[in-house]
């Protein structure tokens, strides 16, 4: 490796060079944030004193790289490829300007030194520089003087042209091309062979765009191939995984969290998410022929699956789709690694489509009853993390539903009794949009012939009893009555409706809401279609006695929604629970039976042992976090064992205090993992 610091123009301007952008780097993604930032830098030191400089960093590549032609050398750009790309483009608008004002001479000078290889033959060697293909084919577009803003599909390298080209002018034009003679970076040459090009670029990432766990992994898979394989594999590979792997509606790729269920699903281990990638290259050490034709396919099987997932439009069965649309508005991405391998067995023919639907429902049933009872979700990684392992392919359905039913404490699958006591006084008008419209159209919907969406702007939430009731209320309610719906029942799922007519109705009286036809609107409740509605209909006033009534119709049809299998037979046996941290039971005079933290077993009766062990470990490796951040004032480490009643030893400079009870460690616990990201890593057992 050899690193030299010199001028950006000296870099550009050799001759019959190629600046090669491989496949295996991410898109061009510079913003015009970033652009601006760099054409003010440029702008700032071109009007300075002629000693001035501006560092842009360092750009690496591959000396003498095997891209090379009878006619070009070719430098394989490894790190760098955002600025060098972005200052290309801020040539080519210079040179495009210097064009339009008849400055011909510059016009030329610039194309023949920095955009192309002016006594080169070959096309595919004249630009110098070669971006990948998405991008060369826009960069091309604008070579061939066409109108940028005709382009016919969105490209970052035509919108940060555009940008150079817009602020370019009369007045600034000279001072540019000085400011750009100004640039200094780093460069540094790997020579192949000798120089590990993936090792120098994991620790390369400290400017630019921070790269994510899916960049660091396309470039560990491709970037050790030579050029015709790294495009194959790219092409038949990893391209598709790409594709499919991200979210249509927000354009966000989804790949980092596919490849982390992936690993999920391996390793029966959640990855962390930040190392992700370090996961996926200590289980796939060796990048041979298998890894390449078995991993890779593998992956991009299972892509067309995630892409499901992620985009439920894409899904051709409007029955499944439905379903996966309801999983993503709920955002029960826990359950991916577990749906990847039953969309398997669906695309198998081992379950039926039928069966997939269950299982779908399944799911929504387990997750959203755990919601209604508000119990934390930090279990649920783990839970569908090993269901695959309790699927009998001969009684598929029924054995997912006794592995879920078997889950006790904080891990269970509530019953009808604890939804019926949690759901009649839960306030579901103030919980999360998506999940109070969730439960409202799968009410409304429940055996409709006619699908009504509740997305529909037309269609609002009304309480029953309002929020603010006008006098009149009070002829109808005593002030018990009017005290009791106002503060216990105002916000309950009893009180709540759907109404296309939410403003018209407001405050106003029940007999008012249910019969107003106002210039002809037919507002009123008696003209409703929803089946939400239906019940209004038939009553003339609205209190405590009908809307209890009415709650017991909206927990009948909760019930067929989201169902509980209490005709499956199951042994629970109570004493073989394992909680985390988070659903554990009260742990004051409890004893241990063993604890699992990072998958070591611990056979330790004293919670506190369990604990001291925990702080050890995490102080050790991390010391600074204790001191620079919200546990520092959590929990109080002291290096003077004296200024502590009971003192436990961290190491032999630190301490922490020993005398506290065991919810108070267990409350300690929680924020120290939370703060690693080790939700998931500590098992407990009670004896």
């Amino acid at each position: 490796m050899k690193a030299t610091e010199t001028t950006l123009n000296t870099f550009l301007e050799q001759n019959k060079t190629q600046f090669v952008i491989p496949v295996y780097q991410r898109n061009y993604d510079w913003k015009e944030a970033q652009c601006k930032q760099l054409f003010y830098d440029i702008i700032k030191v071109g009007s300075e004193d002629e000693l001035s400089t501006h560092f842009i960093g360092s750009i690496v590549f591959i000396h003498e790289g095997v891209y090379t032609s009878s006619e070009v050398k070719a430098l394989v750009i490894i790190d760098g490829q955002q600025r060098l790309t972005t200052i290309s483009l801020l040539y080519l608008a210079l040179y495009k300007y210097a064009v339009e004002s008849d400055r011909t001479a510059k016009a030329t000078e610039l194309n023949e030194t920095f955009i192309i290889n002016k006594f080169v033959s070959k096309d595919d060697s004249k630009l110098k520089l070669k971006p990948t293909e998405n991008n060369a084919k826009a960069l091309r577009y604008l070579l061939a003087d066409n109108n940028p803003k005709e382009y016919g599909e969105y490209s970052k390298v035509i919108e940060n042209y555009l940008y150079f080209k817009n602020r370019i002018n009369e007045e600034n034009f000279d001072t540019i091309l000085l400011g750009l003679r100004r640039l200094l970076f780093v460069e540094i040459s790997l020579e192949r062979g000798k120089d590990d090009p993936q090792r120098i670029f994991e620790s390369l990432n400290s400017t630019g765009l921070e790269l994510s766990q899916a960049d660091l992994i396309r470039n560990y898979i491709l970037m050790g191939l030579e050029p015709k394989r790294q495009i194959q594999v790219f092409n038949t590979y990893w391209e598709v995984i790409e594709s499919n792997a991200k979210n249509e509606v927000d354009d966000k790729s989804r790949v980092s969290a596919f490849i982390r269920d992936y690993l999920t699903i391996k390793n029966k281990k959640i990855p962390n998410r930040g190392k992700v990638y370090e996961e996926f290259k200590s289980k796939y050490n060796d990048r041979d022929a298998e890894f390449y034709n078995a991993v890779l396919g593998e992956l991009k099987e299972l892509s067309y699956i995630y892409n499901k997932l992620i985009n439920p439009k894409n899904e051709q069965d409007p029955k499944i789709r439905q379903q996966l649309l309801y999983i993503k508005k709920l955002e029960i991405n826990t359950s991916y690694p577990f749906l990847l391998s039953v969309y398997q067995d669906y695309g198998s023919g081992t379950i039926t489509m039928e069966e997939l639907v269950e299982v779908l429902r399944t799911i929504q049933s387990f997750t959203w009853r755990r919601f209604i009872l508000n119990i934390p979700t930090n279990a649920l990684n783990k839970i569908f993390m090993t269901l695959n392992n309790d699927v009998d392919t001969n009684n598929y359905v029924d054995s997912i539903k006794a592995s879920l039913l078997k889950k006790t404490g904080y891990q269970r699958w509530p019953n009808d009794i604890e939804i019926k006591n949690a759901l009649s006084e839960k306030d579901v008008y103030n919980i999360q949009s998506k999940n109070k419209l969730y439960l409202l159209e799968l009410l409304e919907n429940y055996n409709n012939k006619e699908y009504v969406s509740i997305d529909n702007p037309n269609i609002t939430i009304e309480h029953i009893f309002p929020q603010k009731p006008v006098k009149d209320w009070s002829n109808d309610l005593d002030q018990d009555e009017m005290k009791l719906m106002g503060e216990k029942y105002l916000n309950t799922i009893a009180n709540l409706t759907l109404s296309g007519n939410n403003g018209a109705l407001s405050n106003k009286s029940f007999q008012a809401k249910k019969s107003m036809n106002v210039d002809g609107g037919e507002q009123g409740y008696i003209y409703s279609s929803l089946w939400l509605n239906r019940y209004l209909k038939e009553i003339d006033q609205w209190t405590p006695l009908e809307l209890r009534k009415r709650f017991d119709l909206l927990l009948e049809r909760f019930y067929a929604i989201w169902s509980y299998p209490d005709d499956i037979d199951i042994d629970i046996d109570s004493d073989s629970a394992e909680y985390t941290i988070y659903n554990s039971p009260n742990p004051i005079h409890k004893k241990l039976e063993y604890y699992i933290f990072r998958d070591e077993k611990v056979i330790e009766k004293e919670v506190a042992k369990m604990y001291y062990h925990i702080m050890t470990e995490l102080f050790n490796e991390n010391p600074s976090s204790f001191f620079n951040s919200e546990l520092h004032e959590l929990i109080p480490i002291k290096n003077d064992r004296d200024a502590l009643r009971y003192a436990y030893e961290l190491n032999e400079n630190y301490f922490i205090e020993a005398n506290i009870d065991n919810n108070s460690k267990f409350r300690k616990l929680k924020m120290v993992l939370s703060h690693f990201d080790l939700e998931d890593e500590l098992i407990i057992k009670y004896g």
